[in-house]
C-alpha cells in the first residue's frame, strides 16, 4: 500500500534516458555532460502523433525521399526537427522532463572515471524524477538506449538498482532495460529534449530549448556553487 491505495491500482511508470557530451575529462572533450530522462505514464499520446508524421515523411514527394526509420535529433533536418518539437511542446506533459548539467571541469579526479561518474549523476536524476513522480508507481521501467560497452552497461545497471532499492518502498517492483531507441518513442523523445538542453549549455543556443520549456521540470546545474558534490 502506498498512501492508502494498493499498488496494484496505481500506475506504471516508464522514465526514458539519454545523454548528450562525452566522458574526456581533457581540454578536448566537451564543456558539458548532461543527462536527461523523460518520466511518462500510458497512454503514451505522443506516439500516434509520431507515427503519423514518420509515415507521412516516408510518403512525402520529394527526391531524395526521405528513408525515415526513427526520429534522431542530431541527425534530422531542420524540418523534421523543427515538426518533432512542436509535437513535443504540443502533446508531452508538462514538468515530466528531468536533466543533470554537470560542468565537467569541476568534476574531481576521483569521480572522473565513467564507472563511478556515470552512476553518481544517474542516481541523483533518478532519484529526484521518481520523488517527483504525480501518480506515484505501481512499477518503476527504467529503459535506456543500448550500451555497447560492458563496463559501462554494467556500471549504469548497479547504479539504477542501488538508487531505485534506497528510495522505493519494499514492495514496488522495477525493471532496468537496454533497448534500441528504434525500439520506443519514448527514447527518440527522451533524446531530443536532451539534445535541447546540452545545446543550450553547450553551444549558447537555446532555441529549441525555448520551445519545449514548460515540460522541462528540472535542469540542475550540479557544480553550479563550484563545489564538488558525491552521492
Amino acid at each position: 500500500m502506498i498512501d492508502g491505495l494498493p499498488l496494484a491500482r496505481l500506475p506504471s511508470l516508464y522514465i526514458f534516458l539519454d545523454e548528450g557530451g562525452n566522458f574526456d575529462f581533457s581540454k578536448g572533450g566537451s564543456r558539458y555532460f548532461t543527462l536527461t530522462c523523460v518520466s511518462l505514464y500510458r497512454p503514451f499520446r505522443l506516439h500516434t502523433d509520431l507515427d503519423t508524421y514518420k509515415y507521412d515523411l516516408i510518403e512525402h514527394r520529394i527526391v531524395p525521399r526521405i528513408d525515415m526509420q526513427y526520429f534522431h535529433c542530431a541527425d534530422d533536418n531542420r524540418h523534421v526537427r523543427s515538426r518533432v518539437f512542436s509535437l513535443l511542446a504540443n502533446s508531452v506533459p508538462h514538468s515530466s522532463v528531468d536533466s543533470v548539467v554537470v560542468e565537467k571541469s569541476k568534476t574531481g579526479p576521483a569521480l572522473q572515471p565513467p564507472e563511478k561518474f556515470y552512476p553518481n549523476m544517474l542516481g541523483y536524476l533518478l532519484r529526484y524524477a521518481v520523488n517527483k513522480a504525480s501518480l506515484g508507481a505501481g512499477e518503476v521501467v527504467v529503459i535506456t538506449d543500448s550500451i555497447p560497452v560492458a563496463k559501462k552497461r554494467r556500471a549504469i545497471e548497479k547504479a539504477v538498482k542501488t538508487v531505485l532499492a534506497e528510495m522505493l518502498p519494499e514492495a514496488v517492483p522495477y525493471r532496468v532495460m537496454h533497448h534500441s531507441s528504434r525500439a520506443h518513442y519514448g527514447l527518440q523523445i527522451a533524446d531530443y529534449f536532451n539534445w535541447a538542453i546540452y545545446r543550450k549549455w553547450e553551444h549558447g543556443d537555446d532555441i529549441s530549448h525555448r520551445i519545449i520549456a514548460s515540460q522541462i521540470r528540472s535542469e540542475f546545474d550540479i557544480f553550479r556553487s563550484g563545489v564538488r558534490h558525491y552521492y
